[in-house]
This record gives C-alpha cells, sequence and structure tokens, in this order.
C-alpha cells in the first residue's frame, strides 16, 4: 500500500513502533472494508437480478457474441504485449452494449469473463485489483442498464433510429462512466490520501478518452441492435483503435521511470531543456530542486530492496502531491529526483523545497510490524544567479545538495552566488 502522511514517535529515520502505526492499520482496513463492500455488492446484484431474470435465447446469443468480441480485442492485446502500468483499453465498446440491450444480469457478469482472460491471457496482477474492477463495472453496468431500461421501454428502439432512444443511451452511458470511475477513484484515494482526487478521477486526456469510448459503445450497440452480423464489421474498427491506443500508452510508458511513474532522466531533461529556452525567451525566473533520500542505503540493506522500492514510490507521490502541474519533476536515478520550477524566485524554490522536506520527514511506510521514516536533502539553484543552461544549473544544485549532506542532512542548501565581475579599472579590496 502506498505511504501516507504520519508523524512517528522515533527520530527521523528510523523505524517507530507498532504502537505509531494505528492510522496506517485504521487506513489498510478502511481500504479492505471498502473493497469488500463493493465485491458483496456485486455478487448481491447478481443474485437479486438471477432469480428475477428470464433467461432467452437471443439475449445468450447476443451476449456470447459481444464477449466473444472483447476477447478478440484481449487476444490482440496479449499479442501486442502489456507492460506494467499501461491500463486503458476499450472493452467498453463491449460492455455498453450488453447495458443498454440485455438484462442488468449480464452486465454484472461481462466483466467477470473478459477481467478473468485479462488476468490469464495478458498479465496477472495484484487479484484484489481484478477483483475491484470488475465489480466496479459490474455494478456500472447494472446501473446503466436499470437506468435505460427505466427510460426506454423496448431496448430495440435504440436499433431503429430513435432519437429518445439515443439520447437515453448516452444518459445511461454517462451513468456507466461516472459511476465506474468514482468506484474506483474512492479506493484509490483510500489508499493514498495524499493523492489529489484529480489525478484519481479525471484529466482532460482520460476524459476525452472515456468520451470516445462511450461514443463507441453506443455505435456498437445499434449495430448490434439491428443485426448480430454487424458485429464483424465494427470488430477490425475496434480492434486497429485499440492498437492505437495501447501504441500511444507504450510511448507515455518509455518516457516514465517504472518504479515511481514519474519522468525518467532522459525525458526530464528534455522537458527541462525545453522550459529554460522558454525561460531565456520570456525573461520569467525558474529554479532547480535536486532532492536525495538521506541514508537510502541502509533501508536497503536493512530491509531489501522491495521496501525501499515503497520508499521510492512514496517519496515520489509525495513530490507530484506537493507540486503544481507544470512543475517538471523526474527521478534522475538511485534516490535522487530533480524538479524544475517554472517562474519560481530563490524565495519561493527555497519555500517548496522546505515543504517537501517536512512532508518527506512526516511520511511512514509500512513493514512487517514497524514504520520506516526518511529524510531527504535538497539542493536548491536559480537559474541567472547560479548558471545559464541545464548544465550549469544541475551542477550549482548538486554542489548545494553535497553541502547540505556535510552539514548534516535533512537541510535545504542553495550555492554561494558566483563572484560579480569586476568592472573597468575596478580594483580588489
Amino acid at each position: 500500500m502506498a505511504a501516507t502522511s504520519h508523524t512517528s514517535t522515533k527520530p527521523r529515520g528510523g523505524v517507530s513502533t507498532l504502537a505509531g502505526r494505528w492510522p496506517l492499520l485504521s487506513q489498510g482496513r478502511t481500504l479492505v472494508a471498502y473493497v469488500s463492500v463493493i465485491v458483496l455488492l456485486d455478487l448481491a446484484a447478481m443474485v437479486l437480478f438471477a432469480a428475477s431474470t428470464t433467461i432467452r435465447r437471443h439475449d445468450v446469443l447476443t451476449f456470447a457474441a459481444l464477449m466473444s468480441c472483447g476477447a478478440v480485442c484481449i487476444e490482440a492485446t496479449r499479442r501486442l504485449g502489456m507492460p506494467a502500468g499501461v491500463s486503458r483499453d476499450l472493452l467498453s465498446a463491449w460492455w455498453l452494449p450488453v447495458a443498454l440491450l440485455l438484462p442488468p444480469l449480464y452486465a454484472l457478469l461481462a466483466p467477470i469473463l473478459l477481467q478473468t482472460l485479462l488476468q490469464v491471457r495478458v498479465r496477472a496482477t495484484v487479484l484484489h485489483r481484478r477483483v475491484l474492477s470488475s465489480a466496479a463495472i459490474g455494478l456500472a453496468g447494472g446501473a446503466a442498464s436499470l437506468t435505460y431500461q427505466r427510460l426506454v421501454p423496448d431496448p430495440l428502439m435504440l436499433s431503429r433510429g430513435s432519437g429518445s432512444a439515443i439520447l437515453f443511451a448516452v444518459v445511461a452511458a454517462l451513468v456507466f462512466a461516472l459511476l465506474n470511475t468514482g468506484l474506483v477513484a474512492v479506493a484509490a484515494h483510500t489508499a493514498n490520501p495524499d493523492s489529489r482526487w484529480r489525478e484519481v478521477l479525471w484529466d482532460r486526456e482520460s476524459a476525452l478518452l472515456d468520451v470516445v469510448e462511450l461514443c463507441l459503445g453506443v455505435i456498437v450497440a445499434i449495430a448490434c441492435g439491428l443485426n448480430l452480423a454487424l458485429l464483424v464489421l465494427a470488430l477490425p474498427p475496434v480492434v486497429l483503435l485499440q492498437r492505437s491506443l495501447l501504441h500511444a500508452q507504450l510511448q507515455a510508458a518509455a518516457r516514465t521511470d517504472p518504479k515511481t511513474g514519474l519522468l525518467n532522466a532522459a525525458a526530464w531533461q528534455r522537458e527541462a531543456d525545453t522550459e529554460i529556452v522558454r525561460a531565456r525567451r520570456t525573461g520569467e525566473t525558474l529554479a532547480l530542486l535536486i532532492v536525495d533520500i538521506d541514508h537510502f542505503k541502509r533501508v536497503n540493506d536493512a530491509h531489501g530492496h522491495l521496501v525501499g522500492d515503497q520508499v521510492l514510490i512514496g517519496v515520489a507521490g509525495m513530490l507530484r502531491s506537493q507540486l503544481r502541474d507544470y512543475d517538471v519533476v523526474g527521478r534522475f536515478g538511485g534516490e535522487e529526483f530533480v524538479v524544475l520550477l517554472p517562474r519560481a524566485d530563490l524565495q519561493e524554490a527555497r519555500r517548496v523545497a522546505e515543504r517537501l522536506r517536512t512532508r518527506i520527514g512526516h511520511m511512514a511506510v509500512p513493514v512487517d510490524e514497524a514504520l520506516i521514516t526518511v529524510t531527504i536533502s535538497a539542493g536548491v539553484a536559480l537559474m541567472n544567479v547560479h548558471g545559464d543552461d541545464l548544465i550549469d544549473l544541475l551542477a550549482a544544485a548538486d554542489l548545494a545538495l553535497y553541502r547540505a549532506k556535510e552539514l548534516g542532512r535533512n537541510r535545504v542548501c542553495i550555492p554561494a552566488a558566483p563572484p560579480r565581475p569586476r568592472l573597468p579599472g575596478e580594483t580588489s579590496a
């Protein structure tokens, strides 16, 4: 589980006792309780609708056809490969038609089948995440199905081109998207309360992708209602869109550090160079921070590299949560992170660095029967004061970081300003 803000009773850099772990234990129990409630609600809904649903041959054939199309998309994904961190797909193109055209029971069952196939054929991930995803999608699909059936007495009106049926299908699609995203976002925020809600809900890109998915789902539902054979024509475009989406996600993954999700060193340098060129052109201020985790080797030696990775993930999450959207943050290597602060002067840069130092110092990572706390040291450099290009700024911030280490760590330092050039005719004192 991700690290959370917690004040330890032990000295910083040490390990607290189990008594100080209560807030994190409570948080973990809250997450388990939440996931359990969602899964139980999903199971209860399946039992309820199973008792009241009449099984019809046409419904079973429609469900089988849509699930077969979903399986083909999953197989196409498997052949391309899907590394960890690449999670978006277009399976809503098949889940949504199930919700619109069939009784709610089928919408509750559909994600179980396809999520199981993803787990077995594409990438095995933590089982409780698959279970939560299946339950959230199932409840969202069931709610969308109930909404549509309450508004449209005959689901086949959609395939007849009824304007009201299409409008209500869009409404049901919105119910599906809002409920599914909301259920998963609450779980993600419970796991990491330091994360901002906008990080676990929507940004502009994910919202646009959701709109595309929902439009595609409504179109597939109309085609499916007309004739099941039309799914043969709908499948290739969906597979092609799936491949394009996966390609874009793989490109994004190539820019990020796999452990922390921050920009990797090469991608950060490209972004930083762009910001420095812009700052030169506009004359705005710009600051650079190098952040280093104190005594990180001791964490790895005492608890192992897996725990060390959790510390890195926690520090990265704290950096993201405390910085602005347009700040450029990346992992520089090992336990070092770099942050570029556009339009920040020296006073603001020091204030940001001190806030990061304080928040990370209060962060705790649970391991076995204890909590691990760490501190950071940071070096700050300002453009046109400590350097004029990225290399100079990095060198100046690194010298400041070295000074912070020499002074005892857990502090923020700035380099001495370079000496002022001597004016013509000026003599030394």
